[in-house]
C-alpha cells in the first residue's frame, strides 16, 4: 500500500511539473493571437467549468454556507492576485527576471510551512531550497536584459507571497472543504474577475479565433488550469507543503527545454547549470537525516 502511494505521488508530481513547464511557451505562443488578460481569464474561466461539471455529483460536499470564506480567500490569493500581479507585473520588467523572483515561491513556502505548519527545518533543507532558487535564476539570466523598475520587482515579490500564502492557507483548511469543489470555485471565480477586467482594458475583436488559438487554449484549460490546480492541491494533502514546492523548481527547467524543442530557442550554459542545481535542491530537500527519522522531528520548530 505503501509503495502504491509513492508511486502515486510521483505520477502525481510529474503531470504537474509537465503540465505547468509546458504552459509558459504554450501561452506565449498563444499570446501572438490574443490580448493577454483576456487570455488569462478565458482559461482559467473554461478550466473551472470543467472541473464545477464533475464536482456537480458531490455537491452535498460544498457546504458552502459554512465555509464561503475559505473559498473567497483562496480565490483571491491563488488566482486573482497571483495572475494578476503576473499579468501586470511583465509590463514592468524582463519575463526572466521576473520569473526568476516569482519562483523564491518553493523559498517562501519552505519558511512558511516551518513556522505556521509545523514541518521540519534543517541545514540540507534550507541549502537545497537556495540551490532550487539559483537554479531558476540561471535559467532566467537570459531575460535579465532590458529595462526593469521598482514596481516591477514589488510586482513579482507580491505574486509570489500571494501563491505562497495561498498555499499555506490551502493546506491549513485541506480538512475543512472538498478538494475538487475548492479548486473548482476559486478557478471560475478568478476566471470571471480577470475576464472582466480584460473586458474593460482590452477587446475581444483582437482575439484571432482560429484552430491554433482554440486547441492551445483548450489544452492549457484542462491539463494546465484544472487538472494541474487540482493535483497541486492533492499533493499539498498528502506529502510535505516544502517538497512539493521544491519540485516546483523544475517547472521553469521544463519550460525552457520546451522552448528549445518548439520555440527554436538555444541550449545555453545557463540551461545546463540549472538543470544541476534544481536536481540538488530537489535530492537535498527531499532527503531527510538519519537523526530526524529517529527522533521524530529534532529539527527546529516553531
Amino acid at each position: 500500500m505503501y509503495q502504491q502511494s509513492r508511486i502515486k505521488t510521483a505520477l502525481y508530481l510529474a503531470f504537474l511539473v509537465l503540465m505547468w513547464g509546458v504552459n509558459w511557451p504554450l501561452s506565449k505562443y498563444a499570446l501572438t493571437y490574443t490580448p493577454p488578460l483576456l487570455f488569462a481569464g478565458l482559461r482559467t474561466f473554461i478550466g473551472g467549468l470543467i472541473l464545477i461539471s464533475f464536482a456537480v455529483v458531490k455537491r452535498k460536499q460544498l457546504h458552502l454556507k459554512g465555509t464561503w470564506h475559505i473559498y473567497l480567500i483562496s480565490s483571491v490569493l491563488n488566482i486573482i492576485l497571483y495572475y494578476g500581479f503576473q499579468t501586470i507585473g511583465l509590463q514592468y520588467m524582463p519575463a526572466g527576471l521576473f520569473s526568476a523572483v516569482v519562483f523564491l515561491q518553493p523559498v517562501l513556502l519552505g519558511i512558511f510551512s516551518w513556522l505556521w505548519l509545523g514541518e521540519s527545518m534543517y541545514g540540507l533543507k534550507i541549502l537545497g531550497l537556495l540551490l532550487g532558487f539559483f537554479g531558476v535564476a540561471s535559467l532566467s539570466t537570459d531575460g535579465f536584459t532590458g529595462n526593469m523598475s521598482a514596481w516591477g520587482i514589488i510586482l513579482a515579490i507580491a505574486s509570489s507571497f500571494s501563491w505562497a500564502f495561498g498555499t499555506i492557507y490551502m493546506k491549513k483548511t485541506a480538512t475543512q472543504v472538498d478538494s475538487v469543489w475548492i479548486t473548482a470555485i476559486q478557478i471560475t471565480f478568478g476566471g470571471i474577475v480577470m475576464l472582466g477586467s480584460g473586458s474593460a482594458v482590452e477587446s475581444w475583436s483582437d482575439i484571432a479565433w482560429n484552430t491554433s488559438f482554440i486547441v492551445v487554449t483548450l489544452f492549457i484549460s484542462i491539463f494546465v488550469i484544472a487538472l494541474g490546480w487540482l493535483v497541486y492541491f492533492k499533493l499539498l494533502a498528502t506529502i510535505e507543503t516544502s517538497k512539493v514546492g521544491a519540485f516546483t523548481f523544475l517547472i521553469p527547467l521544463i519550460s525552457v527545454i520546451f522552448s528549445v524543442l518548439f520555440l527554436n530557442e538555444k541550449v545555453t550554459i545557463n540551461l545546463i547549470a540549472g538543470l544541476v542545481l534544481i536536481t540538488g535542491s530537489i535530492i537535498l530537500v527531499n532527503f531527510k537525516p538519519k537523526r530526524l527519522n529517529k527522533t521524530s522531528n529534532i529539527a527546529i520548530h516553531r
